[in-house]
């Protein structure tokens, strides 16, 4: 899942390289390209992917920290 997850990031950021990224990558705050913009596409993409609805009230900045706290929110989610 963690590969996998890393690979939404990466197409939504449009960021070529992502080969040094595991579950403690920063977003939120580190990336420049991670933006309320790129949050948005990013659980878009989750959504379309993995077939559930994300609630704004689920929505927080704590899930977005990093990739490993964005793949355990979406593990949860499925």
């Amino acid at each position: 899942m963690l590969n996998e997850i890393i690979a939404i990031v990466q197409e939504c950021l449009q960021i070529e390289d992502s080969s040094s990224w595991d579950e403690t990558t920063e977003l939120i705050g580190a990336l420049a390209e991670f933006d309320s913009m790129a949050v948005v596409t990013v659980i878009t993409q989750v959504e379309e992917n993995y077939g559930f609805i994300i609630n704004d009230d689920e929505i927080s900045a704590e899930v977005f920290e990093t990739i490993g706290t964005l793949t355990a929110f979406i593990e949860q989610k499925i």
